[in-house]
Order: C-alpha cells, then sequence, then structure tokens
C-alpha cells in the first residue's frame, strides 16, 4: 500500500450547503485536486441542517465545479465529487457528532488518511465555540494525527466578543491550530508585498518616512448590499473591511524587516505595527476618519437603489457603507507619514490598489507640461489585474527642461498566461501544509479590534445626520477628498491625473 501524504486529510464542512462552500471552497478543491495537491487520499464530509443524500450532495458539488476546468483538460469532476460524503447535522446533539466520528473513522480506513483532521467553520460564529466543545467531549480530536480548525471572518463584533470566542475555542484547540482565515492575505499580490519590500534593493532603502510622503489603500465594490442586508446592519463597513482586510494590508507595508520568513517571525513584526497604531479617541474620530452611506444614484445606465432602499435594511438606519481614514504609525520608520485607507460600496469600480507616492524631489529643476513635476509613484495592483505599475519621469522628446511621465508595468497575467491561484486555493493548501504564515493570529485580531472599537463605539453613540451622503457608482462622500486636502493631499484615482 502506498504512503499516505502528510496532506491527507478528513476535511469537515459545516455550514457545506451555504454560499461560500459553493462559491468558493469546492471550485478552489477542485483546483487543487486538478494540479494533483490533493490525491486519492482526501475526503470531505459536509454537514448542515439540511436533509441530503450523498448523491444529493455531490450533485450539488458537482454543479459548485463543473465550469472549473483543469489544467489538463480532462473532466475529473465525477472522481473529485465521490471524495464527498454528507450527513445532515445538529450542531447541539450529541448524536450528530457521534455520528460524524464514525463516518470519519470509516474514511481514515477507506482512503488511508492517518486521522488528519480539517474542520471548516463556514457558518454563523456563535456556534463555533459549541462546536469546539463538541468535537472534543465526543473524542472526534484523538488519535495521532493533526487536528486544524479554520475560522471565517467575522470573528466577533467587537473586542470584547471576539475574547469570549477566543476563549471557548481555545479550551479545545491550541493557537497553532487554529487558522483564522483573510481571504486578502491569500491574494497574489498582497503576499507579494513582502518581496517587492525585502527583495529589492531599490525599495528597501527607501521604505521609510525620509522619503515616502503618504501611503493609500483603496478597496472599492461595485455591489451594493444585495441579500447581506441583515448582517451588514450590524456590521458596517468598518467592520465588515477595516478590522480586518484593511489593517492587514497596512501591516504587511508597515512592518519591519522580519528575521526570517518563518510564520512566527511574519507575524511578530505584523503584530509590532498594530500595536505602533496612533489610537483614536472619541473626540478625535471625526479628524482622522470619515463615513458615507449610498443613497440612489447611476452607473452604466442603470438606477441604482439607495442603501435604505435594501432588503432588511432600516429605513433611516445609521450604517456606514463606506469608510475613509488618516492613519498614523508612531514609530521610527514611520512617524509623520500617513497611511490613507478607503473602502466602499456602490462605487464605480471594483478594484483593490495600493500607491506609494514618494517625496517631491527637494529642488525641481525639471517642469512637466503643467509646470510641475510628476509624482514617483508604486502602485501595487491587487484585483482585478495583478501586478505592480513605477511612476518615472524622463525628458520630454524635443525640450530637455522638460520631463514626461512613463510607467513601467508589470502584470501577473502576462507573464504566466494565466491568473494566480485564487485566494481559497491557497489559503486550503496552506492549512493542508499546517502553513500558518498567511491567518492572523489572536494577538493580531485583538489589536485590530482594540483599535477599531472607539470609532464604531463613537459611531453607534451619534447619529449621522448627513446620511445618505454619496451616490452610487461614486468614489465616496466629499468628506473622505477633505481629508486629505486638509495634509495638502489627494486621491490617487490614477496618478496619470
Amino acid at each position: 500500500m502506498n504512503q499516505p501524504s502528510k496532506q491527507a486529510s478528513v476535511i469537515v464542512i459545516f455550514g457545506a450547503t451555504g454560499d461560500l462552500a459553493k462559491r468558493k471552497l469546492f471550485p478552489s478543491l477542485y483546483n487543487l485536486y486538478c494540479k494533483g495537491v490533493l490525491a486519492e487520499d482526501f475526503a470531505v464530509v459536509g454537514v448542515a441542517r439540511r436533509q441530503l443524500s450523498n448523491e444529493e450532495f455531490r450533485s450539488n458539488v458537482h454543479d459548485a465545479v463543473i465550469h472549473t476546468a483543469c489544467m489538463d483538460k480532462d473532466d475529473k469532476h465525477e472522481e473529485f465529487s465521490s471524495h464527498f460524503f454528507y450527513q445532515p447535522f445538529d450542531v447541539t446533539k450529541k448524536e450528530s457528532y457521534q455520528d460524524l466520528k464514525g463516518l470519519t473513522e470509516s474514511l481514515d480506513e477507506q482512503f488511508d488518511i492517518p486521522h488528519n483532521r480539517i474542520f471548516y467553520m463556514a457558518m454563523a460564529p456563535e456556534f463555533f465555540g459549541t462546536i469546539a466543545l463538541n468535537l472534543d467531549s465526543e473524542g472526534l480530536l484523538e488519535g495521532d494525527g493533526f487536528n486544524r480548525l479554520v475560522i471565517e471572518k467575522p470573528f466577533g463584533h467587537d473586542f470584547q466578543s471576539a475574547q469570549k470566542l477566543n476563549d471557548e475555542i481555545r479550551q479545545v484547540f491550541s493557537e497553532e491550530e487554529i487558522y483564522r482565515i483573510d481571504h486578502y492575505l491569500g491574494k497574489e499580490m498582497v503576499q507579494n508585498i513582502e518581496a517587492i519590500r525585502f527583495a529589492n534593493s531599490l525599495f528597501e532603502p527607501l521604505w521609510n518616512n525620509r522619503y515616502i510622503s503618504n501611503i493609500q489603500i483603496t478597496s472599492s465594490e461595485t455591489v451594493g448590499v444585495e441579500t447581506r442586508g441583515g448582517y451588514y446592519e450590524k456590521s458596517g463597513a468598518l467592520r465588515d473591511m477595516v478590522q480586518n482586510h484593511m489593517l492587514q494590508m497596512v501591516s504587511l507595508l508597515a512592518m519591519e524587516p522580519p528575521g526570517s520568513l518563518t510564520t512566527e517571525e511574519i507575524r511578530s513584526e505584523k503584530v509590532k505595527v498594530l500595536r505602533a497604531l496612533r489610537a483614536v479617541n472619541k473626540d478625535e474620530v471625526n479628524d482622522y476618519f470619515v463615513r458615507g452611506q449610498y443613497k440612489q444614484g447611476e452607473a452604466n445606465g442603470e438606477t441604482l437603489p439607495g442603501y435604505r432602499e435594501e432588503n432588511n435594511v432600516d429605513e433611516e438606519s445609521n450604517t456606514e457603507t463606506f469608510v475613509a481614514a488618516k492613519l498614523m504609525i508612531d514609530n521610527f520608520r514611520w512617524a509623520g507619514v500617513p497611511f490613507y485607507i478607503r473602502t466602499g460600496k456602490r462605487m464605480p469600480t471594483k478594484s483593490t490598489n495600493i500607491l506609494i507616492e514618494f517625496k517631491d524631489m527637494p529642488m525641481n529643476l525639471y517642469k512637466n507640461e503643467s509646470g510641475k513635476l510628476g509624482p514617483n509613484i508604486l502602485e501595487v495592483h491587487i484585483q482585478p489585474e495583478e501586478g505592480i505599475t513605477l511612476h518615472l519621469n524622463v525628458k520630454d522628446t524635443g525640450d530637455m527642461r522638460k520631463t514626461t511621465p512613463i510607467e513601467l508595468n508589470f502584470n501577473n497575467k502576462q507573464k504566466n498566461n494565466m491568473n494566480s491561484p485564487e485566494a481559497y486555493e491557497r489559503l486550503l493548501h496552506d492549512v493542508m501544509k499546517g502553513d500558518a504564515t498567511n491567518f492572523a493570529r489572536w494577538d493580531e485580531v485583538a489589536l485590530s479590534w482594540q483599535f477599531i472599537d472607539p470609532i464604531s463605539v463613537a459611531w453607534a453613540n451619534e447619529k449621522e445626520q448627513d446620511f445618505p451622503n454619496y451616490s452610487a457608482g461614486s468614489m465616496g462622500p466629499d468628506a473622505a477628498d477633505k481629508l486629505l486636502e486638509k495634509d495638502n493631499l489627494h486621491w490617487w484615482s490614477s496618478p496619470k491625473e
């Protein structure tokens, strides 16, 4: 018999009939299967309240991956689906866990799996603690193999709830066994931030307050809240995007060079950034943060509804769908350099970009047609295009005293003739390998909540009189522009401006 691979495991997906499993998890697992990362020694058990047979569940899996083609173009959908099993499940009943234990142990034998378990929580976080305790009490964590717990956001609603949730889970799983997933950390160009900085002598010596004027991160979505009105009313853009995705990108951009590329070294440097974030008290919130909510607008000839007109949204909702902020990092490297972030729904384009603007030359000998010297900017394109653009000035043809801007471009898709792996595909593979580098450690989560909580409390206690304050299809409220104008700066929608 062949030796089982180190990644051979039974993957248990709680909430396997949900949207996340169908849109992200099943296609990502299929891609890994096509690439040979998942050999024949794996099994996936889907559990949910719905009554389904194995055949019905496999049909759902097949439908979810049917349009995902293997690299070699061979149709592997049927054989892939044969590794999937289903069990109707009630998270509060011990009998469900006992049945699950029997099924996973039989799959160990069927697929020659050395009792390795990955438990993926693709469901509401209020059940995480209950599930963890029952997995332990009913013996599902026994054996010589590994146990790993993957948790989707939101990890709590504030610091207090996050700490309570963490305490419940830590009764059963060690910190090393917990993988708090943030899909932004699985994106190719987010992971490339470290390489751009630490593998290029061109950038790292300049990556400080002596040479960088400001850093801007924009993550915009064209969609509204769609069917998530009930969730979004409790969350808002601050909790949904800033507390996790945006602060994670800030920490990668601002971290000190790690001693090595090990998981703990990298995550420890990110934590230092979060500790150095300048706290914003309730009296300063309006000086550093801007909130917005979209109203009815037009895009591509289509009339778009306002947030308060969406399903399951209060007609006088105080929930923000847009956040802009000025973040200051009080350490030796970044003192005085503002990090501007903005994120929102119903904006003109779906994109995520990072712009690092370098300081002007101390003496401006050259000018362009507008009488100014164009800025040097490094753009990191996270999505939809993956790549980097460096904006430089060169001599204008015909006039030795004038300059014209040029762009040095790298496009990841053009280089590889294909898109890089989807974020969930990367992160699922990392879980199988036991690599937690691109997952949030508890102290990262705790520090980000502690930074965000005063802002969310201030906004909850003060109704925004101007809501709604930006049109659907626009780049957000005017106050976001004024946030930078106070520092004699502006948002770079495109450095070509």
